[in-house]
């Protein structure tokens, strides 16, 4: 069809018109025929970096701070570089529950995350953390003395921290969804010791 409108044009120019119009017309088809030309694509580029987040998992005992009647954790540093814009996610273990197939699941919940007495005192306390691009600090605070909790809810409790990029992060994702949005295997995740 293009070769049609070309032959055209060039047919309409007669032996009395001036050859300048030939001249402007000819570069003007040419170089729309290079414009519409495709070719087979070229080879795939390499790799890019991954600028998804990054998850590790570690476990901690908290230490109480009775001037601020709270308990909190270590300084607990990254094992990856941060950005200030990265969205920080925490996430508790609250138990493991078997399946019937005869493995099991893990039960993450999203700090901060309340936990409500049921003796009618209305005591409550909350995990919650504080966080820079350097590192993160886990804390517990409560509505009551502190001295008063269980060692089972201070001692060994296991985190998982995430660092999302913004641009990609929600407030409210499950565990496995974070897994699935940064594209990696719980088998992948670092855990630190402390």
């Amino acid at each position: 069809m293009f070769n049609s409108i070309i032959w055209n044009e060039i047919c309409k120019l007669n032996k009395n018109q001036n050859m300048k119009n030939y001249f402007v017309l000819v570069p003007i088809f040419i170089s729309l025929f290079f414009i519409s030309c495709e070719g087979d694509s070229g080879p795939p580029g390499s790799p890019g970096i991954n600028i998804l987040g990054l998850v590790f998992e570690t476990t901690e005992t908290f230490n109480l701070d009775t001037g601020n009647n709270q308990y909190v954790s270590r300084l607990i540093p990254y094992p990856f570089d941060v950005f200030e814009s990265d969205v920080i996610l925490v996430y508790h273990l609250q138990s493991v529950v078997p399946l019937g197939d005869g493995s099991s699941a893990d039960v993450w919940t999203q700090l901060p995350q309340s936990v409500f007495f049921n003796d009618g005192t209305g005591d409550i306390f909350q995990y919650n953390f504080n966080h820079t691009f350097v590192d993160v600090q886990l804390t517990i605070e409560g509505n009551f003395d502190l001295n008063n909790i269980g060692n089972e809810n201070i001692a060994n409790q296991t985190f998982r921290i995430v660092a999302v990029p913004a641009e990609f992060a929600t407030a409210d994702l499950s565990m496995e969804e974070v897994l699935r949005l940064i594209e990696i295997d719980s088998s992948e995740i670092e855990i630190l010791s402390n």
